[in-house]
């Protein structure tokens, strides 16, 4: 007999949608609010009633919840605030009904560990006439319940790499429906997604998000995580974003970080993002730290210099180089303008950190 995990695709979506098409009474809107937990990797939620259709985060109340469950209060002192700063279409609910990004704040007040966004505003203010610009190349794996890579053999593994990366047939990528239900998801919500594809492992994809000026991509970012998770939640598979999710001869998984300034945008170009690489290459460490939640530890398996990686341990910049820390895209350094591709950051970075510490290296280190 087959194992039962009590995953959502065994219950009856069609009974699901007997009660999701009654009518919603006009003054009543369900808003999901989404936070990130105390692993700074996981996102929760719960829903609230509101009165009105909410136009502005600002608008929605603060609200709470148990964050000795969360990994972020002791049951003694458990109360987590949650405070509204991002709004987006719910694509589960559908009509007016919303889903709410959350910042989280202590008893005292003050941010929790896992809250990223608040230091990563102040930055944002302090450059925007920078005009700083991200897009962010996620990359995760779908997995079985069981842990194991979606799509894979029981007991062997799949072919080598070669004919998964944008691949098409059944034999060559795993998942597809999640993805593209994940792509209108997104689309719907409001995020700015900017594509997708099947990677290099199979059963890993890509998706991609922005181009976002400033605090936004932090926020489109999370809020993709949330609806991939959901969405794969809906068709019984797991979503991993660790970043070497197989030991051995594949692929990991990273979050590639597009990065540009107004100057690195305009005629000569080149120039500014030169010299930004040449920062960049005296911050490696603190970068590495910053860029993945346990300070480096989860991409020193993914950096090896192998697997279209560079070594946690260098630095290194280079034209069309997927080997190095920095690839500065060929029609970049032919147009001299354009932007810069960090590909450091690890697939379970916090966006927030990441994007925080390019502008203060970049833009605010004299």
């Amino acid at each position: 007999m087959a194992a039962y995990y009590g995953n959502s695709t065994m219950l009856n979506k069609q009974t699901l949608m007997k009660y999701l098409s009654l009518p919603q009474p006009e003054n009543k809107v369900q808003c999901m609010y989404v936070w990130i937990d105390g692993t700074g990797e996981s996102v929760r939620a719960k829903t609230k009633s509101i009165n009105f259709v909410p136009k502005h985060p600002d608008e929605l109340p603060i609200w709470n919840y148990d964050g000795s469950s969360t990994y972020q209060a002791e049951g003694s002192n458990s109360d987590i605030y949650l405070h509204p700063v991002a709004l987006y279409r719910d694509p589960f609910r559908g009509g007016n009904n919303k889903l709410v990004l959350c910042e989280t704040y202590k008893y005292n007040h003050k941010p929790t560990e896992s809250n990223k966004r608040w230091s990563c505003f102040e930055v944002m203010e302090k450059a925007k006439d920078q005009h700083p610009w991200f897009g962010i190349e996620q990359e995760y794996t779908l997995l079985d319940e069981d842990k194991h890579p979606f799509g894979w053999p029981k007991n062997g593994f799949p072919g080598p790499q070669g004919p998964y990366y944008c691949g098409v047939g059944a034999n060559k990528v795993y998942g597809r429906d999640v993805v593209e239900a994940h792509y209108r998801a997104c689309m719907y919500a409001g995020i700015n997604i900017a594509g997708s594809n099947a990677e290099v492992m199979p059963a890993q994809w890509e998706y991609q998000v922005g181009p976002c000026e400033g605090i936004t991509i932090g926020d489109d970012l999370w809020m993709s995580r949330f609806i991939l998770h959901r969405v794969a939640e809906d068709f019984g598979v797991v979503v991993s974003f660790d970043p070497k999710p197989i030991p051995g001869d594949w692929n990991g998984a990273g979050a590639h970080t597009n990065f540009s300034t107004l100057g690195m945008r305009e005629e000569d170009g080149l120039a500014v993002i030169e010299q930004a690489i040449e920062r960049l290459g005296n911050k490696h460490e603190l970068h590495i730290r910053a860029y993945d939640p346990n300070e480096g530890k989860d991409n020193a398996r993914r950096l090896t210099g192998r697997h279209e990686t560079s070594s946690i341990h260098d630095f290194s910049a280079g034209v069309a180089n997927r080997g190095a820390s920095i690839r500065i895209p060929r029609q970049v350094a032919e147009e001299r303008k354009g932007y810069l591709e960090d590909r450091r950051p690890s697939s379970n970075c916090d966006p927030y950190s990441v994007a925080e510490v390019l502008v203060r290296t970049v833009c605010l280190e004299k």
